[in-house]
């Protein structure tokens, strides 16, 4: 892990398309300007695990209930 130190106001570089910039400090709190491609999905981590869990229910749906969804969007 590589960790760095900026200040209000500073950034950082990730590749040439995106740029993280401190916008606030507050207390215990570290507010973050993301500037990145649109194409680029940016999640906060608890939002992306959720996402990678329902996904991964999904993927390992059961036939029997596949099934029974499909002759239900048939009629």
């Amino acid at each position: 892990m590589l960790v760095l130190t900026r200040k209000l106001g500073e950034s950082i570089a990730i590749d040439d398309h995106i740029k993280i910039r401190v916008v606030q400090i507050k207390g215990k709190q570290v507010r973050l300007g993301i500037e990145a491609p649109k194409e680029t999905k940016i999640h906060r981590e608890e939002v992306y695990l959720a996402i990678q869990d329902t996904n991964k229910e999904s993927a390992s749906a059961q036939p029997d209930k596949i099934r029974s969804v499909s002759k239900m969007l048939k009629t």
